[in-house]
């Protein structure tokens, strides 16, 4: 029974540091698929998302799933904690037969270095332990005061450029709306900068939601608006570029491309998850409807046999990737174009202000 019990409380700690040292110092994610992060969240967020589900009003059910990033990474840190308490007091109780409740307060006043919970140690054996375990709860407090900046410092600089694109493709963004705003100003040039400026962001993307996953389920500030949502949008753009736009060159546009749909297609395989093979976002009513707006706004979409068949192409490369992504965190997918009527972000005010403020 001691021996078991020993075994345990060892398995236990190794399986805590071990998770922690992948979830927070190492730079890259562990593709396990027995974690005991990769658990926790899939059975905290498969609860939390069921609920989610019920609420029928989209705000209130925006804000209630805006809160299990934060509070996930909280709980994550409770989950290391109870199980090195667990895994010191199995260690403490093979060998000291004392009750389990006073060996697990024991090891909790130790872990949070309150002090022995027994006064002066008895033994060499009780002295090493207050030692080892003291260590242990220091380094999980200095790894989380480093882990919650970081994690705070990457999500704001994701929120800060998918905010712009508010201004460019209105929210829920839309690819036509890029290309139409553009147009409208009658220069094409900064398309240029878009696709560099969003190059960039989807690197980014790719490696600190590699790095630290908690990201994914931290959610914009603003309705509407979605990293998922920005990341399908800019791949959208790139595609239609791609298959041809009069004026605009098509190599920056592959570039951000590449780099997009490696990042859809990483994050899926991070996260476990199937391509949804079934979405099919532009039926052929809808792509006529997208090629007579963009040509409404003065642009000259390639319309060629040829070109379909390559946006078709296209599409399949990314879009079961990006629907996988969409399905797993509750976040719409953009459409590729917005009907008459749609109300933008930048267009609105709080209630408290009077509406729409232009």
């Amino acid at each position: 029974m001691r021996t078991a019990t020993l075994v345990a409380g060892v398995l236990i700690l190794g399986t805590v540091l071990w998770d922690a040292f992948e979830t927070i110092v190492l730079p890259r994610t562990a593709m396990r698929k027995l974690r005991l992060a990769r658990v926790y969240y899939r059975i905290s967020w498969h609860g939390w998302m069921t609920v989610g589900r019920v609420l029928r009003s989209d705000a209130r059910r925006e804000r209630y799933l805006a809160i299990y990033g934060p509070l996930s990474v909280l709980g994550l840190l409770t989950v290391w904690a109870i199980g090195l308490i667990t895994a010191f007091a199995l260690v403490r109780w093979s060998q000291d037969q004392v009750p389990f409740v006073d060996a697990m307060y024991r090891s909790a006043t130790t872990l949070f270095t309150l002090g022995s919970g027994e006064g002066i140690p008895r033994g060499e054996f009780e002295r090493v332990m207050i030692v080892a375990e003291a260590g242990a709860g220091i380094a999980l407090l200095t790894m989380v005061f480093a882990y919650l900046p970081v994690i705070y410092q990457s999500f704001s600089r994701r929120e800060v450029r998918l905010t712009l694109l508010d201004a460019w493709a209105g929210s829920p963004p839309a690819a036509a709306e890029v290309l139409r705003r553009v147009a409208v100003a009658g220069d094409l040039s900064p398309l240029g900068d878009f696709f560099k400026a969003w190059e960039y962001w989807c690197s980014e993307v790719l490696e600190s939601h590699i790095s630290y996953p908690a990201l994914a389920y931290f959610r914009s500030q603003h309705q509407r608006q979605s990293w998922i949502s920005a990341l399908t949008t800019v791949l959208d753009v790139s595609a239609l570029t791609k298959v041809g736009i009069d004026g605009v060159s098509a190599w920056p546009a592959h570039l951000t491309f590449a780099i997009a749909r490696h990042a859809a297609v990483d994050l899926v395989q991070v996260f476990g998850l199937r391509p949804d093979r079934g979405v099919d976002r532009l039926p052929p009513d809808e792509r006529a409807a997208l090629r007579r707006d963009l040509e409404a706004a003065g642009l000259k979409p390639n319309d060629s046999p040829d070109a379909d068949a390559e946006l078709e192409r296209l599409r399949r490369s990314y879009e079961p990737y990006v629907a996988a992504l969409s399905n797993r965190f509750l976040m719409p997918l953009p459409p590729w174009r917005h009907a008459s009527g749609v109300r933008f972000n930048w267009h609105t005010s709080p209630k408290r202000d009077g509406g729409p403020h232009l």
